[in-house]
């Protein structure tokens, strides 16, 4: 199946997922380059807001040692399901879990 670039929702999945790749090998840059900033994200029943990208850049590397000292390994995506779509603004409602490295969830 060709997926066509010109579906908003289909480029806005495309790039959580190269979002997500950037995520398990913890390379911000990557990640940097998905985002728009202001950027909120609601997980866990709260939400975080970063201003800038320095602003998530700061964070990554205190994020990268919680992560490890959870024994996380990676995250897998359960589902990614487009909710708001709109040709300038897309809203994801996205799925995941952490692993370790044998693939048991955390």
């Amino acid at each position: 199946m060709r997926i066509s670039m010109e579906n908003p929702a289909e480029k806005a999945i495309a790039s959580f997922r190269r979002w997500s790749i950037s995520f398990n090998t913890r390379d911000t840059e990557a990640q940097l380059a998905e985002m728009h900033f202001p950027h909120l994200r609601l997980a866990q029943n709260r939400f975080q807001r970063w201003a800038t990208p320095e602003d998530f850049s700061v964070a990554q590397d205190e994020n990268t040692q919680r992560l490890k000292q959870e024994g996380w390994n990676h995250t897998s995506t359960l589902s990614v399901d487009p909710i708001q779509v709109g040709a300038d603004k897309v809203h994801l409602a996205i799925r995941q879990s952490r692993r370790h490295a044998d693939g048991r969830v955390q």
